[in-house]
């Protein structure tokens, strides 16, 4: 089951705009969301046929992970009882595709009996990263479009988006810091690394580096030994993101002789600006709303930021009209830390951060194995502060298989 596991993984890793979809009503099924009802079902053929003791033995991961999906419910109702304008049905179908998500953390841990079935899952992300970074590498020289048409020489987002690039090339990038730490697992460690490293770099997604230096400090702590090369490789990815993101790639694209298309975005200044004012809004909002928010998603409606936008263009004058949320573009907060104060209150930020801690305690005691979940929840975490809390994405697949792996690597200490 491990293989069949592993062979449906990467469909999880793929921008909407690539799949084929079934749409009724306002409910819309993605290839994605066939794959992730897969893996659940290996998941209950597993537990079926060897039983569900792995689920008992990592309580505290499923408390947590259950919390956080409880309170994500109960905000949507708070939303619809206290909202007039509150779009009930869209922001239950996020809910729920979040839940629906849930079943990869679920399905990890019975599939995945053994440390060696790692290995199945391991190869089939990195080959899966291989190809997305190599997507993302013909993007930049100008040879296939991204979603926005041919953009060469600026960050790009591959088949999977800026951020969702970021969060599986974070993750095979940690399987190449394993590899120096621990030694293991060798044969991928070096194509990891290449793919997973030049990735990120490709990605621009500089929040995401805050991830990368968590999990290279991690790989240290776990591993002692190779540390210099492990800061090195971290030092150069961190160096490249930051890098495609301020530098002018105009000469480069000259001297390869490619046509540039239109101007290559290359000032970060506005964006991060954006990333402030946005933030701003949503701590307002929390302010406002500290215990129980405005309800799930409530903060990218009108009704919830709109009585802030006079106050965030006083702060932030230079920050254009266009990058301030609107009804024709509701940004949203673009901090899935921000956004769940603002959206659940204290109450959905201590949940969310929850889900992300209490595995990582768990895994941080755990035996072979648990290096990889620790490594790769650091990488979520640090990706999810460039991005909101938006159900179905592939950032949200890494994060409850991580939680998976987490819970699984209890099992894989007590079958030591």
């Amino acid at each position: 089951m491990a293989v069949a596991f592993a062979l449906f993984l990467p469909l999880v890793f793929l921008h909407a705009d690539y799949q084929p979809s079934v749409s009724v009503g306002s409910a819309t099924l993605y290839l994605s969301d066939v794959a992730v009802l897969a893996i659940g079902a290996l998941g209950l053929a597993a537990g079926l046929r060897d039983g569900f003791a792995p689920l008992r033995r990592a309580r505290a991961i499923w408390i947590a992970a259950g919390a956080f999906l409880g309170v994500v419910l109960c905000s949507n109702v708070f939303g619809a009882l206290t909202a007039p304008s509150y779009a009930t049905g869209t922001h239950f179908l996020t809910a729920a595709k979040l839940g629906e998500y849930a079943l990869l953390a679920l399905a990890t841990p019975l599939v995945l009996r053994h440390v060696s079935d790692l290995d199945a899952p391991l190869f089939s992300l990195t080959a899966w990263s291989a190809a997305a970074t190599t997507g993302a590498l013909l993007q930049f020289l100008g040879v296939v479009n991204e979603f926005e048409g041919r953009r060469p020489g600026q960050r790009e987002p591959s088949f999977l988006g800026i951020h969702d690039l970021a969060a599986l090339s974070g993750a095979t990038l940690s399987i190449g810091l394993l590899a120096l730490a621990l030694g293991r697992p060798r044969r991928l460690g070096v194509a990891a690394g290449i793919a997973g490293g030049l990735g990120m770099i490709l990605s621009g997604a500089t929040t995401a580096v805050a991830g990368l230096l968590a999990a290279g400090a991690a790989a240290c702590a776990l591993g002692r030994r190779r540390v210099l090369a492990i800061v090195a490789v971290v030092a150069v990815v961190a160096a490249g993101v930051i890098g495609i993101r301020t530098l002018d790639t105009r000469p480069l694209l000259d001297a390869l002789g490619i046509e540039r298309s239109h101007d290559v975005a290359t000032d970060p200044e506005v964006s991060w600006q954006q990333r402030f004012a946005l933030a701003y809004i949503g701590g307002r909002i929390f302010l406002d709303h500290p215990v129980f928010g405005v309800g799930w998603q409530a903060s990218q409606d009108e009704a919830s930021y709109g009585p802030y936008l006079d106050d965030a263009r006083a702060r932030f004058p230079d920050v254009p009209e266009v990058a301030l949320p609107a009804p024709e573009h509701p940004w949203g907060v673009q901090n899935a830390y921000v956004q769940a104060a603002a959206d659940m209150g204290v109450i959905g930020l201590v949940a969310f951060l929850a889900l992300f801690l209490v595995p990582l305690g768990v895994a941080w005691r755990g035996g072979p194995g648990s290096a990889v979940p620790i490594l790769w929840l650091l990488i979520a975490m640090g990706v999810w502060l460039g991005i909101g809390l938006v159900a179905g994405i592939p950032l949200v697949g890494l994060t409850w298989l991580s939680v998976g792996l987490a819970a699984a690597s209890v099992s894989w200490r007590e079958y030591r």
